[in-house]
C-alpha cells in the first residue's frame, strides 16, 4: 500500500471541477478579492472530464477508493452529471461524493443521482436569513437551500450531510436552531471549526468557536452522548442525541487536529495535486496529462508526491505558519 513519511495510506481524493462560485462566503471567497476584476481560470485551464476520469483511474490504481466532487461550487460546471456517470463505473472506487452550497440543487438532484451520485453534502452555516445573506453576500436565501436539501432526499441522496462553518459573533448564535431543525429529520448535521484556509479571509483565532463548547451549547438543549468512528481517520467526531432524533458531528481542525490519520489528497480544477488543505504548492498533473505522459508515468509521479509527504499543518500550526501563502479553499474545496 502506497504510504507517506507518517505511514498514512491514500484513500480519498477530493477533485475540484471548477474554481468558480455563485455565492461569495466572507470566509471563502470575500468579494473584496473575489470582485468583478477577478481573473478565473479559462475553459481550456480546466481538466475535461475525460482527464478527471482518467486522473481518476489511475488513483484508484494506487488506493483510492473515495472520490468527492468540489469546487468552487460544482454545480456551476455545466453538463456534471457526465462527469458523475462516468466516474460511478470506474473500478475499485467505493465511493463518490459531492460537496455544494445547494443554491442550484433543486434543477439537479434528480439527475446527479440518477447519474450515480451515492452521497451529497449541503452547506449551510445558519437558518437565519439575514445572517445567511450576509455570509453568502449574494442575498441567497436560506430557503433555496433547504428546498436543494429536499430534493436530494426525495431522490434517495441520503442520508444528507449538512456542514456548518461556525464563526464567532457571526453564526454561532443560531447554531442550536440548526441542531433543532435538523433534529429527526435523518439528515446528519455537522459543525467544522472556523480554519485559517489560505490568506484572504481575515482568520483570527478569537474567531474560533471549539468543538467542545458547540457540543455543551447542544447538549444543554438536546442531550447527546459520545459515538465510535465509522471508519478509521473519519474527521468528524460524532455524537447522537439521548432522544434517538439521530447524529451531529463536530470537525475540530483547529482545537483538536487530525493530521495523523489524513489520507485524503486534492485535486485543483487545472489539475494541480495537493496533499493538504493548507499546501503552498500544487504539483502539476494536467502538464503531465497533456505532454502525453503515460499512465504509468503518472502513477509514478503521483506516488513520488506521496511518499515524500510529511504535512502535519495543523498539528504544528504557530504565529509564523499562519503567514505563509497558503493555497485558498475556494481552489481545492474545503
Amino acid at each position: 500500500m502506497l504510504r507517506d513519511t507518517l505511514a498514512r495510506p491514500i484513500r480519498d481524493l477530493r477533485i475540484s471541477v471548477t474554481d468558480r462560485c455563485n455565492f461569495r462566503c466572507t470566509y471563502c471567497m470575500p468579494k473584496e478579492v473575489f470582485g468583478r476584476e477577478y481573473q478565473f481560470l479559462e475553459r481550456a485551464e480546466l481538466l475535461s472530464y475525460e482527464e478527471i476520469v482518467r486522473l481518476v483511474r489511475i488513483f484508484t490504481g494506487l488506493g483510492v477508493e473515495k472520490i468527492r466532487l468540489t469546487g468552487g461550487e460544482p454545480l456551476v460546471r455545466q453538463e456534471l452529471p457526465r462527469l458523475v456517470e462516468a466516474l460511478s463505473a470506474v473500478p475499485g472506487l467505493r465511493d463518490l461524493a459531492l460537496t455544494t452550497n445547494g443554491r442550484l440543487l433543486s434543477a439537479q438532484a434528480d439527475a446527479l443521482c440518477a447519474a450515480g451520485l451515492r452521497r451529497i453534502t449541503v452547506s449551510l452555516d445558519t437558518l437565519d436569513d439575514e445572517v445567511f445573506k450576509t455570509i453568502n453576500d449574494v442575498d441567497a436565501p436560506v430557503q433555496a437551500v433547504l428546498d436543494g436539501i429536499d430534493a436530494a432526499a426525495n431522490v434517495g441522496l441520503e442520508p444528507i450531510k449538512i456542514n456548518a462553518v461556525i464563526k464567532r459573533g457571526v453564526n454561532d448564535h443560531t447554531l442550536v436552531d440548526l441542531a433543532r431543525h435538523f433534529h429527526g429529520t435523518g439528515h446528519i448535521l455537522r459543525f467544522i471549526e472556523y480554519m485559517d484556509v489560505g490568506k484572504t479571509n481575515g482568520w483570527r483565532l478569537e474567531h474560533v468557536v471549539p468543538a467542545r463548547e458547540i457540543i455543551e451549547r447542544i447538549n444543554a438543549e438536546l442531550p447527546l452522548e459520545p459515538l465510535e468512528p465509522n471508519y478509521p481517520g473519519e474527521v468528524a467526531r460524532r455524537w447522537r442525541y439521548v432522544d434517538g432524533g439521530g447524529e451531529i458531528g463536530v470537525i475540530s481542525s483547529i482545537s483538536a487536529p487530525f493530521c495523523g490519520a489524513c489520507t485524503r489528497a486534492r485535486l485543483s480544477a487545472e489539475g494541480q495535486l495537493y496533499t493538504c488543505l493548507f499546501a503552498t504548492r500544487g504539483h502539476d498533473l494536467r502538464g503531465a496529462l497533456r505532454r502525453g505522459a503515460t499512465d504509468e508515468e503518472i502513477s509514478t509521479m503521483i506516488a513520488s508526491v506521496w511518499r515524500g509527504r510529511d504535512d502535519r499543518y495543523s498539528e504544528l500550526r504557530t504565529a509564523e505558519s499562519l503567514e505563509r501563502e497558503k493555497v485558498e479553499m475556494s481552489y481545492i474545496g474545503g
